[in-house]
C-alpha cells in the first residue's frame, strides 16, 4: 500500500488541510517547499478566475507539488474542478458529498482524488466510487462535524481495517506525537489544519492565531449550523451566544461574506473561528517549515 508522500509526489506524508479563505498561496507554497503537500481551498470561492489566479500565484512561489480542495456540495464544484485540471493540479482532496461524479471527471485526466470521510461507511463508499485514498477525519477536527462524529483514535484504525486504499488521518494532529500516533493507527499520512493556522505564513488575523495559542484542550465548542451539521469553533463571544440561543439560532444564519471579516480582518463578532481540539497543544506561532520539521523528525530518523 502506497505511502501518501509517494502517492502525491512530495517529501513527507503531510497534507495541509483546506482552511477556506485563509488557504493563502504563500502558506500553501510554504507547506510544499517544506516537504509537505500544500492545498488551496475553494469551499468559499465564488470566482473561478480568482481560483486560477491563486493557483498561478502558488506556481510562482514553488515548483513542488501542491493540490486543491473541492467541496462536493458547492454548486460551482465542476467549474472549479475544470480550472484545477487546466492549471495542472495533479491531486485534489474532496469533502462534503459523493465524490463519484468528480472521480469520473478527474481520473481520466490523470488527477488523483483523496476524499474526506467521517465514518467507515463513507470510506467504503468512497473506495467503491474509485478514489485514490481516504482521509479519515475524527471529531477532534475543526470546522464541520456530524452529530455522531467519531474520535480519530477510533476512526482511523476502523477505516484502515475496512478499506484497501491508503488512509490519511485527520483531526487532533499538531506535532510529532500526533504524527507518530497516526502512523501507529494504520494511517499512511496525516492531514493538518489548525496547526497551520497558527503559522507565520498563514494570513489568518493575529486575533485568530492568538486564540488558538491561548486555548486549552476543552476550549473549542460545537454549535449547530443546520439540523444535520455542527461546527467546532473557538469560544468567541459570538460562538457562545449561538450555542446558548434559546430560540435555536444557527450559525448558518450569519452571512458567509462575513468570514473574511473575522478570519482575516480580526472582527471576532463577524463570524465564528473554526479550530480543532488540537489548539490545546498549540502554544506559539511558528513558521510552516518549523512545524513540519518538528513533526517529521522521528519519521526521518
Amino acid at each position: 500500500m502506497q505511502n501518501i508522500a509517494e502517492l502525491l509526489g512530495c517529501q513527507y506524508p503531510i497534507i495541509q488541510g483546506a482552511m477556506g479563505v485563509i488557504c493563502n498561496p504563500e502558506m500553501v507554497a510554504a507547506v510544499s517547499e517544506a516537504g509537505g503537500y500544500g492545498v488551496l481551498g475553494s469551499a468559499f470561492q465564488e470566482d473561478a478566475e480568482e481560483l486560477r489566479r491563486q493557483i498561478q500565484q502558488v506556481q510562482t512561489l514553488t515548483g513542488k507539488p501542491f493540490g486543491a480542495n473541492l467541496t462536493v456540495l458547492n454548486p460551482r464544484c465542476a467549474e472549479m474542478a475544470q480550472v484545477m485540471v487546466e492549471m495542472g493540479i495533479k491531486a485534489i482532496t474532496t469533502s462534503a458529498g459523493d465524490p463519484g461524479p468528480l472521480v469520473q471527471m478527474l481520473k481520466p485526466q490523470g488527477v488523483k482524488v483523496l476524499h474526506v470521510c467521517p465514518t467507515v461507511d463513507k470510506a467504503k463508499k468512497a473506495q467503491a466510487a474509485g478514489v485514490d485514498a481516504v482521509i479519515a477525519e475524527g471529531a477532534e477536527s475543526g470546522g464541520i462535524q456530524g452529530h455522531d462524529a467519531v474520535s480519530t483514535m477510533v476512526l482511523v484504525p476502523a477505516v484502515a481495517d475496512a478499506v484497501t486504499l491508503p488512509v490519511v488521518a485527520a483531526g487532533g494532529i499538531g506535532d510529532s506525537r500526533g504524527f507518530r500516533a497516526a502512523l501507529a493507527l494504520g494511517a499512511k499520512g496525516v492531514q493538518v489544519g489548525t496547526r497551520f493556522i497558527a503559522s507565520a505564513e498563514c494570513i489568518a488575523h493575529e486575533n485568530y492565531k492568538a486564540m488558538i495559542c491561548q486555548a486549552t484542550e476543552t476550549d473549542t465548542i460545537l454549535i449547530d449550523r443546520t439540523d444535520r451539521i455542527m461546527v467546532r469553533v473557538l469560544p468567541t463571544a459570538l460562538a457562545q451566544r449561538l450555542r446558548e440561543d434559546p430560540s435555536g439560532g444557527r450559525s448558518a444564519a450569519i452571512p458567509r461574506q462575513n468570514i473574511g471579516k473575522a478570519w482575516i480582518q480580526g472582527d471576532l463578532d463577524a463570524y465564528t473561528l473554526a479550530a480543532g481540539q488540537v489548539a490545546g497543544i498549540v502554544h506559539e506561532v511558528k513558521t510552516v517549515r518549523e512545524i513540519i520539521e518538528e513533526m517529521v523528525s522521528p519519521y526521518e530518523a
